[in-house]
């Protein structure tokens, strides 16, 4: 019996912190579908470090990152070569070596959120009035797609009004209607669709939404964070009556499949990873 085809290079995910990331085991579990065994790590590098830590990565047999907080916007900076969808973010979480030697960036989290909400949960986003709640790097990567996804009109609510109202700016000469500002914006109007890009669920809290926050029949709630139980998002979500309540667990594998596509040209099964994470 043959053992596993080892893939060539060095692969991680890099951020602080690092230590519970599952892309090690999400990308193994990728790999060992095509019978292969593949060298991705988890790797904590110091705030101050991380240029410098990428540029003697990929000096030294290094093939692919993924990127996690608090880095995603440095590393579309430090790239050689941006991404259509990286540079429409200015956050990347995916890079890789190009052709010319230097570092080519891009960001997979929309699609995974798309792929995610569409086609695993079966969501319908076209002609549907989003919430997203947050302004940060994460929510920056995902607005591109969720824009694509053809909704109703899009609001970004952020603890700091002017942070929601500056990302909102950004997407002001599109067709579908995008606005921003602080949390009150919640209020009011009767939402099909809220997703919490915020970090609040880290530490077991939840975003300060107005009590008038209100969801339309048939609402689901998606959580980009993901843990053993339910986080406090999805809690609310369930007492306010949503038709569904999900946390970021498929965003994580379906980003995650879509960069094993572009460093290696498979497209891996996510379905069984998913599951296995599951029972974790």
């Amino acid at each position: 019996m043959t053992g596993d085809q080892t893939i060539s290079g060095r692969f991680a995910v890099v951020g602080n912190p690092i230590e519970h990331s599952l892309s090690p085991r999400i990308h193994a579990a990728f790999a060992r579908q095509g019978g292969q065994q593949i060298d991705y790590r988890a790797e904590r590098v110091e705030v101050d470090d991380f240029e410098s830590w990428v540029s003697a990565f990929f000096d030294t047999e290094g093939r692919g990152l993924n990127v996690t907080l608090p880095f995603k916007t440095r590393a579309c900076d430090l790239a050689d070569t941006v991404s259509d969808r990286a540079r429409l973010t200015g956050a990347a979480n995916f890079l890789t070596a190009n052709e010319a030697g230097g570092i080519h960036a891009d960001n997979t989290d929309g699609k995974g959120l798309l792929t995610d909400v569409t086609t695993n949960a079966g969501w319908t986003l076209q002609g549907a009035r989003i919430l997203v709640l947050g302004a940060g790097g994460a929510v920056k990567g995902v607005i591109p797609s969720l824009l694509e996804a053809g909704p109703a009109a899009l609001v970004i609510a952020n603890r700091t009004a002017e942070r929601g109202e500056a990302l909102a700016a950004e997407w002001a000469a599109r067709p579908i209607p995008v606005s921003g500002g602080g949390y009150s914006l919640a209020a009011g109007t009767p939402w099909d669709v809220i997703i919490n890009g915020t970090s609040t669920g880290l530490s077991d809290e939840m975003p300060a939404l107005p009590n008038e926050t209100v969801l339309a029949e048939g609402c689901c709630c998606y959580d980009m964070a993901y843990g053993k139980g339910p986080t406090p998002f999805m809690r609310w979500a369930a007492e306010q009556g949503a038709a569904e309540a999900r946390d970021g667990l498929g965003m994580l594998v379906e980003q995650a499949a879509e960069s094993f596509c572009l460093w290696l040209g498979q497209y891996p099964d996510t379905q069984p990873v998913i599951a296995d994470l599951r029972q974790l």
